[in-house]
């Protein structure tokens, strides 16, 4: 028998029924099942056979943000660098990312988990694997240089507010890394909104530096040429070297990593393709109105999807099956609502420069809805019993 096996067969009855630890049962079941497949029977028919449970399924979520993630740590670090005047190589930059990503990674897993672990003890049930993903999608959708204590406070609400209050995993009506993104965007703009800050180890802090989407044109030059000459060419969009949040500078990072979703059935293609399409139609009907040369009504669908976290968005927080429709249908309107809405808010309130958060958001508590009236649609065109 496998020794670690062993270990937890052993001491298995100190946790469960009226054992000595039975209050941190949840703990212990979560910790054995992150090292072995769990093996519940069932009882009555259908009898079912599947190797796939929810700790797995997050698993191969996981397993597409990773060349999101290590793009994201060398780029804190190579923007580190141009900041302060230095051409960092491949591994120094990736050992100054990570110097600054890895601890707003840790404090969201470890003040996340804390409440999974309250919740789940206080209710007497397993521990969700489901924050397995939120953990690592929240600091991925964060700027580099945030405050440690607003990742532990924006986490707190996504969780808590975002999940528990609905009852948690699989009851939730919003996403919850977005519900906390949203809580920090508005608590505190100054470290989310406007410029953004580049990570800057040897000198100061950090230095401010504008985003893609806060470029905005005058003195004759176009939106696109305005970025052009801010260094945001549409191939540096595309690849990702550019100031940004951790996890979206990246378009090709993000198609890689839902690609392969795709092909493993994680993710729906109908939310993606739909969230494209949205976006492409809705781009190219802000360019054909004419005026507007200067601002992002100009810059044409490519531009929009690369810039910003569009694709970040569309790719791993819309597809989550809680939040999103069930429907195929409905998934084809949730994500051409979703590209939609990104262009309308970046286009018509400046404000919000990033329109991708409040689209999906909004589209989350518009998803049961979408799911009602295809439902209905199709119950109608029934043949009524005779």
């Amino acid at each position: 028998m496998n020794p670690l096996k062993k270990i937890f067969d052993n001491n298995e009855h100190l946790f469960t029924g009226s054992g000595k630890y039975k209050r941190l049962a949840s703990l212990f079941d979560a910790t054995k099942t992150f090292f072995f497949f769990p093996s519940p029977t069932t009882k009555i028919m259908p009898f079912i056979r599947d190797h796939l449970d929810l700790k797995r399924y997050m698993s191969f979520v996981l397993i597409s943000l990773v060349p999101v993630l290590l793009f994201g740590i060398y780029n804190t670090g190579f923007q580190a660098g141009i900041a302060s005047g230095e051409h960092l190589g491949l591994g120094s930059s990736f050992l100054a990312g990570a110097w600054v990503v890895l601890p707003i990674i840790l404090v969201s897993y470890g003040v996340g988990f804390f409440w999974e672990i309250l919740f789940a003890t206080i209710r007497n049930h397993k521990i969700s694997e489901g924050f397995l993903v939120t953990g690592m999608l929240f600091p991925l959708t964060l700027p580099p240089t945030i405050p440690l204590w607003q990742v532990a406070l924006g986490i707190s609400f996504g969780v808590v507010i975002g999940k528990e209050v609905f009852g948690g995993t699989g009851r939730n009506i919003l996403n919850p890394a977005l519900t906390a993104r949203a809580f920090v965007f508005f608590s505190y703009p100054v470290s989310l909104s406007g410029n953004v800050w580049v990570a800057n180890q040897n000198t100061v802090d950090g230095i401010s530096g504008a985003t893609a989407l806060a470029i905005t044109g005058g003195d004759g030059q176009t939106i696109t040429q305005a970025l052009s000459s801010a260094g945001f060419s549409l191939s540096d969009l595309f690849f990702g070297l550019v100031p940004g949040s951790i996890g979206e500078t990246s378009a090709l990072c993000c198609l890689l990593g839902v690609l392969f979703l795709i092909v493993t059935r994680i993710a729906n293609h109908r939310i993606v393709l739909g969230g494209i399409a949205g976006l492409v139609v809705t781009a190219i009907l802000f360019y054909l109105i004419p005026g507007g040369q200067e601002s992002w009504a100009n810059a044409g669908p490519l531009y929009h999807l690369c810039a910003g976290g569009f694709l970040f968005g569309i790719c791993f927080m819309a597809t989550d099956p809680v939040s999103a429709p069930g429907t195929h249908a409905g998934r084809w309107a949730f994500g051409f609502l979703i590209g939609f809405l990104t262009v309308t808010i970046r286009v018509v309130n400046p404000a919000f420069v990033e329109g991708t958060m409040l689209a999906i958001l909004f589209m989350n508590v518009f998803a049961p809805l979408l799911d009602h009236m295809v439902i209905k649609y199709k119950t109608s065109k029934r043949i009524p019993n005779v």
